[in-house]
């Protein structure tokens, strides 16, 4: 039987639960292939940061699931993920992925809208007359 190792990745309200099994690289995000979800090359990069970082990229297939968010908000949440999953694949690799800050939550959030405002921080021109 084959070892999975698992991590999960937020990002904003991005949500990626991601499995790592040993494998040949592939990179599956919910059911499809990585170019097939993300479109756009440097977002595929993103994902792919943790596992050239560690040199693992052929070492390990990735299955990501992931929901909520925009891609780019999605691209960082399975990027968390693989790392997180990397430090228990591996211990030893915990160092080179806190120097290249992979291990590190983004905590910024929207902030929430106000009552009477017209946003988080707008108000409603005021005038006069």
């Amino acid at each position: 039987m084959a070892e999975f190792f698992y991590g999960t990745g937020r990002r904003k309200t991005s949500i990626a639960r991601v499995r790592l099994v040993p494998g040949t690289g592939k990179i599956i995000v919910n059911e499809k292939e990585i170019a097939a979800y993300f479109g756009r090359q440097i977002l595929q990069n993103v994902v792919r940061q943790p596992l050239e970082a560690t040199s693992t990229l052929d070492k390990f297939d990735v299955l990501a699931n992931v929901e909520g968010g925009g891609i780019h908000g999605q691209a960082d949440a399975i990027k968390l993920g693989i790392a997180r999953a990397l430090t228990h694949a591996n211990p030893d690799t915990i160092p080179t992925l806190k120097k290249a800050s992979l291990l590190t939550r983004d905590p910024r959030e929207k902030e929430r809208k106000k009552y009477g405002q017209k946003g988080a921080r707008g108000k409603f021109q005021w005038s006069k007359r």
